[in-house]
């Protein structure tokens, strides 16, 4: 459902968020390795969250990317839109076209009705995950496996 470029840009913030170090702020090659994630294209991506506003990005043998926001207002949803816009979230199913909950001069598609609710769904959930709720999540889960 997500590309890889929002799934790449999710586990990034998250793990930016998780590391308090260096006033967190963590250069582009050890976010790389450690999420192993190809380090041009996680360049762009981060690139693209700070340009949003999302992210701080300092160039510099001290530099690398921080959160420029409070991870407990960075949603889910903000990265999403940010990396792939809102096509995901106002297209049709069937249709590569704006569904009638946009336009409201388009007819309805057979699964409209049904994906209407799963959408506004899915919405609800993306806005409702932040990233300190990701990192707080992950946080407990390692103790668990301790």
């Amino acid at each position: 459902m997500l590309s890889s470029s929002s799934k790449y840009a999710i586990r990034a913030v998250t793990y930016i968020a998780s590391q308090p170090q260096n006033n967190g702020k963590i250069g582009i090659k050890k976010i790389s390795e450690d999420l192993n994630l190809p380090t041009p294209f996680l360049a762009k991506i981060l690139q693209l969250l700070a340009r949003q506003k999302i992210l701080n990005s300092s160039k510099g043998p001290h530099g690398g990317f921080s959160l420029l926001r409070d991870p407990k207002k960075i949603t889910l949803l903000d990265i999403i839109t940010t990396i792939d816009g809102n096509d995901i979230f106002d297209n049709c199913v069937i249709h590569n076209m704006p569904c009638k909950s946009v336009d409201e001069n388009k007819l309805k598609c057979p699964i409209h009705d049904d994906y209407f609710k799963v959408r506004n769904g899915i919405i609800k959930f993306f806005t409702n995950k932040t990233i300190y709720s990701l990192v707080k999540s992950a946080t407990k889960q390692e103790k668990i496996s301790i």
